[in-house]
């Protein structure tokens, strides 16, 4: 009989070891991404950034303004930006558009004393901002806090007595400074807890809200992050912060910041696009 052949099953060969994945990427920060739309905004066009700007301005100063009850509108608010509008001519538009400019002014000075970063953060820095949206209120030396607590208004929450307005803005100025506040509490948490504080100390007659807000994002831009700006929409839920806890006053900042950065990622994207298809 003939041998059975038996064929030869070929051994198997080992699989390569698979390489290690190589970890994701890391998110940045939120400074560096500040910064890096801040590098693409300065290679657009000097036309595009300056209507960015303008835009930027007319949407902190509507928003913010809102949160206080007053709304301006798209008119107003361009007339008074515009450099060009030296005279207006509806005489009713007149303290409409100063409110504005002073307002505008206020950012200015926000932005310019954030960049010096090696000036002190004090209580003037704060009367400084009162004045600037106040000028009839003299200078940093002659503004007075309020002497009482106002019958009519926006905000709901307890004011501090007005024989304790002094002491406890030196105290939120003496936390601000303290170093282990620095060390202990990211920039968003402090600027966020400062203004908390300050609007339920209410130190001024009135636009005590405002200069809170602004004076917490001196200390943002200070640290390198964007402007929270609070949207007119979220009013209700900030009154609600301020007589709650200021757990949920960070959480309404740290949105504002996350929405500012993904309007600015999504305009430079559409200006690349179209920038792109125009050559």
């Amino acid at each position: 009989m003939p041998k059975s052949s038996t064929s030869k099953i070929p051994a198997k060969k080992k699989s390569p070891t698979p390489a290690p994945a190589e970890p994701p990427p890391r998110p940045m920060s939120i400074e560096d991404r500040t910064a890096s739309l801040e590098a693409r905004l300065q290679q657009a066009d000097p036309q595009f950034q300056a209507q960015y700007r303008d835009n930027l301005d007319m949407s902190w100063i509507a928003h913010d303004s809102a949160l206080e009850g007053v709304v301006y509108t798209m008119q107003e608010l361009q007339t008074a930006i515009d450099p060009n509008a030296t005279f207006v001519g509806d005489s009713s538009l007149q303290p409409i558009c100063e409110e504005i400019r002073r307002h505008r002014e206020a950012l200015g000075f926000v932005r310019e004393y954030a960049a010096k970063r090696k000036q002190p953060i004090t209580l003037d820095v704060v009367k400084r901002i009162y004045t600037i949206l106040h000028p009839e209120e003299g200078d940093i030396k002659t503004v007075k806090y309020r002497k009482d607590v106002p019958q009519h208004r926006l905000y709901f929450h307890e004011y501090a007595p007005p024989d304790k307005i002094t002491y406890k803005m030196r105290q939120i100025l003496d936390w601000v400074n303290d170093p282990e506040t620095r060390r202990t509490r990211s920039p968003v948490r402090i600027a966020s807890r400062v203004q908390y504080d300050m609007v339920r100390v209410f130190p001024f007659q009135t636009d005590s809200g405002k200069v809170a807000r602004l004076f917490m994002n001196l200390l943002l831009l200070r640290s390198g992050y964007p402007p929270a700006i609070i949207h007119s929409a979220e009013r209700q839920r900030y009154y609600e912060a301020l007589k709650g806890s200021s757990s949920i006053m960070n959480a309404i900042v740290q949105e504002s910041i996350d929405n500012s950065l993904a309007s600015i990622e999504k305009m430079l994207d559409h200006y690349d696009k179209m920038k792109g298809g125009a050559r």
